[in-house]
């Protein structure tokens, strides 16, 4: 019974989260490529995105715990937190899209 309700608990929490990053993301759109560049940094990556502008790409490399006692610092598979954001040809944000990828920033190409 404790596992059901603890795995009812992680399923709320996180559609609560995804909702608040879905949220947050929406913000930007309408807004100058300037303004999110100092808001978030400079992305990892800037591909071309052929006529309609550019994506800039923000990531973050999450790495999994490979051992089970709790400190280890031994690290585990891991994956990439990717966040991209489409700037059309007036620099400004249309739309953006989140995925969790195995692939390096260099590895990334335009889909």
């Amino acid at each position: 019974m404790k596992n059901i309700l603890l795995l009812v608990t992680i399923l709320v929490l996180n559609a609560c989260s995804s909702t608040k990053n879905s949220s947050e993301n929406n913000k930007w759109i309408g807004q100058s490529k300037n303004n999110i560049i100092k808001a978030w940094g400079t992305p990892i990556r800037t591909l071309s995105n052929s006529d309609q502008g550019e994506i800039l790409i923000y990531g973050e490399q999450i790495y999994a715990n490979a051992g089970n006692e709790e400190g280890s610092r031994i690290a585990g598979p891991n994956y990439w937190n990717y966040t991209y954001v489409y700037v059309d040809k007036d620099d400004k944000i249309y739309s953006y899209k989140t995925e969790k990828q195995q692939h390096t920033p260099q590895e990334l190409a335009v889909k």
